[in-house]
């Protein structure tokens, strides 16, 4: 059995693994994050608390899931506010969790309208007993505008509030950004400069995720309406990278809690190789439960154990520097796809994908019911690769483009 090194320090917080419960429904009250404690997670971000005086009123139903094909859950839309418990009842939580788990790491999320709400909430949850604070500047779906996403687009505001959190509490505190931005850097060096020790991205995206095509009514349905709010779930994954690639570069070794799309050990080496400790998981846990941790940590380990790597977090950020501007790549020679005719089932979706959307470049020979590649058409898009459902073609010969200059062997891809 194979037994790598998962901790991680953390803002000056160990964690045992990586892994942790982020700020949503999965992390809702003290029996949620009981049980993902001892099915091995290693922090929980309690669902986010809101001050005494803002009381929360939910929909029903408030879900929603994008579907391709017999994939039932690409995407999932959530309409879900913050914590709809008394701020009581959730600071209990807070208070009984820490007691029977001290050695596990509890992060109190918290969302305020104002200055002075940022402020004491920070200073309850420290007394509550949490180790960390992540300030959720981004939630999508608030009915109040001076909550959530609004703030979190708001460089000047967050700042703000980031020094009121810091007034309260004297623990490392993550702000957790919105991803309804263009450019996250600025906001996230506010935030910085605030007195975030880090930052936590990505939140979930605005979306409409489908409509009831008879009546015109987006979903879910609510009395005959509808409204935009978050989408979160393996499809927003690329999004969450990119924006995590473009901190780690735009802010030379920003600590980062990643989120968004975690549902694989592959998914959380990801996130890991561009710059994130720490990963927080909703969607996933909402499809398979708390135990889907195991495979991630047991994923992991055969991957460090591939790359020999004895502890985890000497991947964190090693492919940071392998993104580069796209004005900077090689653009000197062409890969052509090579075509394993064993392979081959004769299927023909090479041929009609690069035909109907690439280059023309594959031609269908009827007499074998095989593609063969134009090279004189052909630019090395590697559609043809994509789309084959059994893999029968892969990268082939390099060539350098006509007048250009290097050796095809040097090329790595």
């Amino acid at each position: 059995m194979i037994n790598k090194d998962l901790s991680v320090e953390f803002l000056g917080v160990h964690f045992e693994n990586p892994f942790c419960l982020s700020s949503s429904p999965v992390g809702n009250c003290y029996d949620m994050c009981k049980k993902a404690y001892d099915c091995g997670w290693g922090g929980v971000v309690f669902k986010t608390i809101g001050p005494k005086h803002f009381l929360i009123d939910e929909v029903s139903p408030r879900f929603d899931a994008l579907t391709k094909e017999a994939t039932p859950f690409v995407g999932f839309k959530n309409m879900e506010q913050i914590a709809e418990h008394s701020l009581e009842e959730n600071l209990a939580d807070l208070r009984r969790l820490k007691a029977e788990y001290p050695h596990k790491v509890l992060i109190a999320s918290i969302m305020g309208t104002n200055e002075e709400d940022w402020t004491e909430l920070a200073r309850l949850v420290e007394e509550a007993g949490a180790d960390m604070i992540e300030m959720n500047l981004s939630c999508p779906q608030m009915t109040s505008h001076a909550m959530g996403s609004d703030v979190g687009a708001n460089p000047e505001l967050c700042k703000k509030y980031c020094a009121a959190v810091k007034r309260g509490s004297k623990l490392p505190m993550l702000a957790k950004m919105t991803p309804n931005i263009t450019d996250m850097v600025p906001v996230a060096k506010a935030c910085l400069e605030g007195g975030a020790d880090g930052i936590a991205a990505i939140n979930t995206i605005k979306s409409i995720v489908n409509l009831d095509l008879q009546r015109y009514i987006g979903l879910p349905i609510i009395n005959g309406k509808s409204s935009i709010s978050g989408y979160s779930g393996k499809a927003v994954k690329p999004v969450a990278l990119r924006f995590i690639q473009q901190l780690r570069s735009g802010i030379k070794d920003l600590p980062i809690s990643g989120i968004g799309g975690i549902e694989t050990w592959e998914d959380a080496a990801e996130f890991i190789l561009l710059g994130a400790t720490t990963l927080q998981v909703t969607t996933s846990i909402m499809q398979y439960g708390y135990r889907v941790v195991e495979d991630m940590k047991n994923g992991l380990m055969h991957y460090m154990e591939e790359q020999g790597v004895d502890r985890l977090q000497d991947l964190v950020g090693r492919a940071n520097p392998n993104l580069i501007p796209a004005e900077e790549l090689d653009r000197d020679y062409i890969v052509y796809p090579k075509i394993d005719e064993e392979k081959c089932i004769g299927c023909g979706r090479c041929y009609i994908s690069c035909y109907d959307g690439a280059h023309q470049a594959m031609i269908w020979n009827e007499a074998k019911r095989r593609p063969d590649c134009d090279h004189e058409k052909c630019v090395g898009c590697h559609l043809c690769l994509l789309v084959c459902p059994v893999k029968a073609i892969s990268a082939g010969e390099v060539v350098m483009k006509p007048g250009r200059q290097g050796d095809p062997a040097s090329k790595v891809i």
